[in-house]
């Protein structure tokens, strides 16, 4: 359905139960996934030491690996070896994280990963404050002249996609709204429409 549908990535969360309190996906599965997806892998590490798998996801096709700003002790190496391993980088930022921290590395990233809820668990009521955070994001990547693209994650929907789109959002995770709507396909094409 993902393949057939208007989505323009696979979204693939892992969680180690450490750096969030919970267990997703690990690389069997994004292995599984990666051999039937269409549309680029675009992998979201929600786990401790990250650099050490860097090359495992590399090799199973990812295209953006996103690493969490809060799980590295030294960011610019870790986007530096996303990079060198073939894939597009991207850094996550969870709710109280401010964006003006990535100041120094934003010409560098290929995509900046808000988190829109706190992150570990699916079907969470959005925090507001992403759309502010969002703006203030958009405002870093122009006065830097990066090519950076904003992707939101946690408690999409079309009414808060719209307000993260007008805020300057390119990409919308959407877990929960889309897989318990009644047609995920149709779901996925009024996001995308927004």
């Amino acid at each position: 359905m993902i393949n057939q549908s208007d989505a323009d990535f696979f979204h693939v969360d892992v969680m180690d139960g450490n750096f969030v309190p919970n267990i997703s996906f690990g690389i069997p599965t994004v292995q599984a996934v990666a051999k039937h997806a269409q549309k680029p892998l675009d992998v979201h590490l929600m786990i401790n030491n990250p650099d050490q798998y860097i090359q495992a996801f590399a090799d199973l096709g990812t295209t953006y690996l996103t690493v969490h700003y809060e799980a590295c002790t030294h960011l610019h190496r870790t986007i530096q070896a996303i990079k060198a391993a073939g894939m597009k980088a991207g850094v996550a930022l969870n709710p109280h994280t401010p964006v003006h921290l990535l100041e120094e590395v934003i010409q560098d990233l290929d995509m900046v990963l808000i988190m829109s809820v706190n992150p570990g668990f699916g079907g969470q009521k959005f925090i507001t404050a992403a759309v502010e955070k969002v703006a203030k994001l958009k405002q870093l990547i122009n006065t830097k002249g990066a090519n950076t693209i904003i992707n939101v994650d946690g408690g999409v929907n079309t009414d808060t996609g719209k307000q993260l789109v007008d805020a300057g959002a390119d990409v919308l995770v959407a877990g929960s709204f889309v897989f318990k709507s009644e047609s995920p396909a149709a779901t996925i094409s009024a996001l995308k429409s927004l």
